[in-house]
């Protein structure tokens, strides 16, 4: 975790921490943050495994989370944050579509939901709806759930919940095309680990073999 020096100068600052492994993004954030009076990054952090004790430390208010990290897929970090600081409110930031991860991120109790190509604008405007006890979801994402709430379910679908959050991330990769080898260089993981994911995510969709798993994650995609 880098530390910011400065701490807040008042108490209603707000206190924010940063976990995003792409420096640029970091930086951009903590330069948009510190234009706003009311507002402090105490700390950013490359490192998931360095996040949850830091963030315990820091006692932040706002956590911005990147879900693609090196280290650890960004929804087990989100877990264990909830987990071991329940009072900390989470906004992820992240280039995936929110179509993806929208739903499943609010389930797992953040409270807000970006993506990195919105204006600066924006995410001030996240922080602060999230500040004020609000969720921050897009106009899309907010229709959808208030579609399916009509129709008496909520979630991806009653399959893809069933998922752990590192098959859902197998079987995004699995919708892209990747094979085993690529998505264990990309998740870091060895190959029979990825295979045993692979058998879990057909065992829980009622899939015979690859060929069905992959015709389904491409309709999944397209829904």
């Amino acid at each position: 975790m880098v530390l910011e020096n400065r701490e807040p100068e008042k108490l209603t600052e707000k206190r924010i921490i940063v976990i995003d492994d792409h420096p640029i993004v970091s930086e951009g954030l903590k330069s948009l943050i510190r234009h706003e009076k009311d507002l402090v990054v105490c700390g950013h952090t490359e490192n998931a495994y360095e996040a949850v004790s830091d963030i315990k430390k820091m006692k932040p208010d706002i956590i911005i989370v990147d879900i693609s990290l090196k280290e650890m897929n960004g929804l087990e970090l989100i877990k264990k944050i909830r987990i071991n600081y329940p009072k900390g409110l989470i906004l992820v930031l992240s280039m995936h579509d929110e179509k993806v991860y929208a739903e499943r991120t609010l389930k797992a109790g953040v409270k807000g939901y970006l993506m990195k190509q919105q204006s600066a604008k924006s995410i001030i405007t996240a922080i602060r709806e999230i500040l004020n006890g609000q969720l921050y979801i897009s106009d899309q994402v907010r229709t959808r759930l208030m579609n399916k709430l009509v129709k008496g379910r909520l979630g991806d679908d009653p399959e893809i919940d069933r998922l752990s959050n590192r098959e859902f991330e197998v079987f995004l990769l699995i919708r892209k095309g990747h094979g085993t080898h690529q998505i264990s260089n990309q998740l870091h993981l060895n190959t029979k680990t990825v295979e045993s994911h692979r058998r879990n995510i057909k065992i829980k969709l009622g899939l015979k073999d690859s060929v069905q798993l992959l015709k389904y994650a491409f309709q999944w995609a397209n829904r």
